[in-house]
């Protein structure tokens, strides 16, 4: 199978068909430059003592040089050899010859990565004949002497020869990716073969049986017919042979499965598989001479055009980092959390076996028998599991939550009838000195560092003590809800500070939305680095309600780009995508990019439904139902889940939930469409829904001052130029009033707006902002009336609108013309 070659573009020459004149003559320079040099050393490396007492001859007649350069060559080899870096003056030459082929359109080398071990060897090889010479000679040179020299003193011989010989050794596993596992993997793999291979080679005591077998059995037969085996693709059943019955040959022999075709004609398939004799029915006589092979064909990857290019990409440039704009930021550390020190769980026993007595005393009044009980302790609430005696009904146990609350003296419990893949009944009974569950305790887990989870958020701790994640890119969109007070803002603090400390600032973005105003104000200090807004946005942190709808909209947009540039790239979602782009296999040229995980968190959204409704509840409906795909995924936070705020559009499309302590029942079956979250004890205790169970956690806590650390921390290093810029947005309003232009009721900046517009080609509404001070709306109304005058063209989604006037005196004319109207 021929492989699918593609001449490398680096080797074609200019214009396609002969280099240019300028090309051939330095590269031919630099060529003969190297040849100059080479020969120029070794024969000053043969004559070095006269060459070297020449050197300050140049002009003098009489005195002749020896070397095949003359005087020229002796001054070369006194400056390159004697005076700088002795023997590795050659590679000096070498690298001439390397880019006279670089010139001349010949890439016989990888020319940077030939370039690199060069100069190592430039570095390190005089060093080294300085120490093995001593001195003497002009092997090492007066650079590679006196370094010698100099570590000699310092370190001493034994340090200088560990210096060198860690140099080296570190040279050749970076080069040769070299390590234990590797190394041991090829010893084993070289041992095998050479077992293998004097295997093959020994005679088998069961090979001399069969071959004395057949022998006889020749002998046996009368005649000189022989049964021959053709090499054909299928091997047939029955063999007919001169002279003797038919005989049929046993397929007893083992099949060998291979994904290609087995091939007998193929003479080039490498690996061949030789049939036991035994195989072949006795009465069938076999000629020595006649080998007997399954030959199996390797397989040969063929790479496409695109594929091949990428791959060569790849080799030269390296993966695509998106983290190089960034390089050097800094994850939040765990110093900036605070350590509360109250967090492990006192076991008070007395407590334990009051709360059992008094449970299993108030079930025996009420004819509950109870077969069995366990306890489990977790932060905030214990976890009774009983095991009802048989013929009681599981109804009859959830009828007494109230009384069993109230023979507990709790604040509130909570009965699951039955444990979801237990067999048990749960009752959950607040703890008298419950624990605290810090963030640092989280972030610091071991789970959570070592998670490759794409989007990890911790909320807490279960009551079982265990630390609780979930995945955000997987929800893939997050409802949260709770009564003032009830812990809701800590948990969103939670789940961005555990976002922050896991991803960097290229891999993910935030809209935040905060109509309160005073919530997310603490993350505007990242802006530059993870905050995502609208071209003309002033702040990243959206508490404006028109700025809110426009925001929502431009994330559509976004959405919609990125599908198209998924549906190019033939991806799926947004995971495959960013994997062929870092693989090179999409051209930025094409409008492909990296494209980062963008979470829009929005903190309070009854107040948005009540002041926008539809306009705000159609794009968020929107975004659920169709930006997972693209990485875009949204967290909404309600004090109120009423009906009319979470509505059947919007609990549809998020499948996770998280209830905080609410007023009522009612809100709880809103929320998590069950009761239960009426009876939590707040501060962080909160019921997690997932889709298939409800959960009981305890939200780990994050203060303020740790909130205002982490922004400082991050924002005090280098960020973007800009915070992420989102599409921009014209709404329905704005471009409606398209068409109804008036040239005598033009706006006063109209003329200089059409000026700017022409001078720079660019039709965007945020510059006209920047460019004359003006506010979006003004600046909106500008636009439209540019629209329909004609100057510039209709909306175009994320893209600057076209402008139909190509130079300023062409526009001066067109505005006279408006005057005369």
């Amino acid at each position: 199978m021929e492989k699918n070659t593609k001449i490398p573009k680096a080797a074609q020459p200019e214009n396609g068909k002969t280099l240019s004149k300028p090309r051939i003559f330095f590269g031919v320079l630099f060529v003969l430059t190297s040849v100059v040099l080479t020969f120029s050393f070794i024969s000053y490396l043969m004559n070095w003592k006269g060459d070297q007492s020449q050197a300050g001859t140049m002009l003098d007649k009489t005195v002749k040089s020896s070397n095949f350069f003359g005087k020229i060559g002796d001054w070369l080899g006194n400056i390159f050899i004697f005076e700088s870096i002795g023997i590795a003056a050659f590679i000096v030459a070498f690298l001439f010859f390397v880019f006279g082929m670089l010139i001349l359109k010949k890439n016989y080398f990888k020319t940077w990565k030939t370039v690199g071990h060069s100069l190592f060897f430039i570095c390190w090889l005089p060093i080294f004949m300085g120490a093995v010479t001593n001195g003497e000679g002009v092997l090492s040179g007066v650079y590679g002497f006196q370094i010698s020299d100099f570590l000699n003193a310092v370190i001493g011989t034994v340090g200088l020869w560990l210096v060198l010989f860690v140099s080296i050794a570190l040279y050749f596993v970076l080069e040769f990716n070299l390590n234990p596992n590797n190394v041991k993997s090829k010893l084993n793999d070289l041992n095998d073969n050479t077992l293998g291979r004097v295997k093959a080679m020994m005679p088998s005591s069961e090979n001399f049986e069969a071959d004395e077998e057949l022998e006889e059995m020749a002998n046996d037969v009368s005649g000189t017919e022989t049964a021959t085996v053709q090499k054909t693709a299928s091997i047939p059943a029955e063999i007919p042979v001169k002279g003797f019955p038919e005989v049929e040959i046993s397929n007893d022999f083992e099949t060998i499965s291979t994904p290609n075709q087995t091939s007998f004609d193929d003479a080039e398939a490498a690996n061949s598989v030789t049939l036991n004799p035994e195989s072949v029915s006795p009465n069938v006589m076999v000629t020595d001479h006649i080998d007997f092979k399954v030959e199996v064909a390797k397989t040969v990857d063929v790479l496409d055009a695109s594929d091949q290019k990428s791959q060569e990409l790849v080799e030269k440039h390296g993966l695509y980092d998106h983290k190089l704009d960034l390089a050097k930021f800094q994850m939040p550390t765990i110093d900036l959390l605070r350590d509360y020190g109250n967090e492990e769980i006192s076991i008070n026993k007395e407590e334990l076996e009051e709360n059992k007595n008094k449970i299993v005393g108030l079930l025996k009044n009420f004819n509950v028998g109870i077969a069995e009980i366990k306890a489990t302790i977790g932060p905030t609430v214990t976890l009774y599991e009983i095991v009802p005696e048989a013929g009681i009904r599981v109804a009859s146990i959830k009828k007494l939550q109230d009384d069993i609350a109230l023979n507990l003296s709790a604040l509130g419990i909570r009965i699951i009838a039955p444990m979801p893949g237990k067999g048990t009944i749960g009752i959950e009974v607040p703890r008298k000195n419950p624990s605290m569950v810090s963030m640092r305790s989280v972030i610091a887990s071991h789970k959570f560092q070592n998670t490759d989870m794409d989007l990890p958020v911790v909320f807490g701790k279960t009551i079982s003590n265990e630390i609780f994640m979930a995945d955000l890119a997987k929800m893939p969109h997050l409802l949260m809800a709770g009564a003032t007070g009830q812990g809701k803002s800590v948990g969103i603090n939670a789940i961005l500070t555990s976002l922050l400390y896991k991803k960097h600032p290229s891999e993910l973005k935030f809209v935040m939305v905060d109509p309160k105003k005073v919530e997310l104000s603490l993350y505007s200090k990242i802006e530059r680095h993870y905050l995502a807004k609208l071209p003309d946005g002033e702040d990243a942190i959206i508490t404006d309600t028109h700025k809110v709808i426009n925001t929502l909209n431009s994330l559509c947009i976004e959405m919609d780009n990125r599908y198209d540039l998924l549906k190019n790239a033939f991806c799926k979602n947004i995971k495959e995508y960013n994997k062929k782009f870092s693989e090179r296999k999409l051209n930025p040229d094409n409008g492909h990019r990296y494209l980062p995980y963008i979470v829009l968190v929005v903190d309070e959204f009854a107040d948005l439904i009540m002041t926008a409704g539809k306009e705000v509840e159609l794009p968020i409906a929107r975004l659920a139902q169709l930006a997972r795909a693209v990485g875009i995924h949204l967290i909404v936070a309600t004090q109120r889940p009423s009906v009319n705020v979470i509505t059947g559009m919007i609990k549809a499309n998020f499948p996770a939930r998280a209830a905080f302590r609410v007023i009522s029942s009612v809100d709880s079956r809103t929320i998590l469409d069950s009761p239960g979250a009426d009876q939590l004890i707040g501060k962080g205790d909160m019921l997690y829904f997932n889709g298939n169970e409800i959960m009981r956690l305890q939200c780990a806590f994050v203060d303020t001052p740790e909130v205002e650390k982490i922004a400082e921390f991050i924002g005090e290093q280098k960020g973007y130029a800009t915070a992420f810029m989102l599409p921009e947005y014209s709404s329905e309003e704005t471009t409606s009033t398209v068409g109804a232009f008036d040239p005598n009721e033009k706006d006063q900046l109209f003329e200089d707006a059409a000026r700017i517009i022409v001078s720079t080609q660019q039709g965007s509404t945020s510059m006209l902002q920047r460019q004359l001070k003006l506010g979006y709306n003004r600046a909106g109304r500008i636009m439209d009336q540019l629209e329909a005058s004609g100057i510039v063209g209709g909306f175009n989604g994320a893209k600057a609108r076209e402008v139909m006037i190509s130079d300023l005196n062409s526009l001066e004319n067109f505005l006279n013309d408006l005057k005369k109207l």
